[in-house]
């Protein structure tokens, strides 16, 4: 399944109770992290993570998902959509808040997913002609 088809889904393949509940749960997502004072940015990170899960899952319902569906999606973030460390490591805090702080379900698997790591980046040697400090 590919990104594009993700956001193509049909709104009448969705089950109308799924359906009604999802921007209600988005809004929770927005209460809960104003009572927490996050930034509107944090705000807006958050519910576009937990908004791409949902889309991910095929509209399901979160609480109806369990740790393969989260692994599923965090490595398709890393492997298909190739992200960047911090913006995978962003979209494993949006759900961990997501399970933690609205839907209450506390999930030990989910605390044991690893955050991803940054490449380690190797120092630039140059060659001793290059390090002249004489331009001339």
């Amino acid at each position: 399944m590919t990104w594009l088809d993700i956001h193509n889904l049909e709104i009448s393949a969705i089950p109308p109770t799924t359906r009604s509940r999802l921007p209600d749960l988005l809004d929770e997502v927005r209460h809960r992290i104003r009572r927490f004072g996050f930034s509107k940015r944090t705000e807006k990170a958050y519910t576009d993570w937990v908004r791409h899960f949902i889309r991910f899952n095929k509209r399901r319902y979160p609480r109806e998902l369990g740790a393969r569906e989260v692994e599923l999606f965090l490595s398709w973030l890393a492997n298909q959509r190739n992200l960047i460390a911090s913006a995978q490591n962003q979209a494993l805090s949006a759900l961990l808040f997501l399970y933690r702080q609205v839907l209450s379900v506390e999930l030990p698997w989910l605390s044991g997913i690893q955050p991803a790591r940054h490449p380690e980046q190797l120092p630039v040697v140059l060659p001793i002609r290059s390090r002249r400090s004489d331009p001339g």
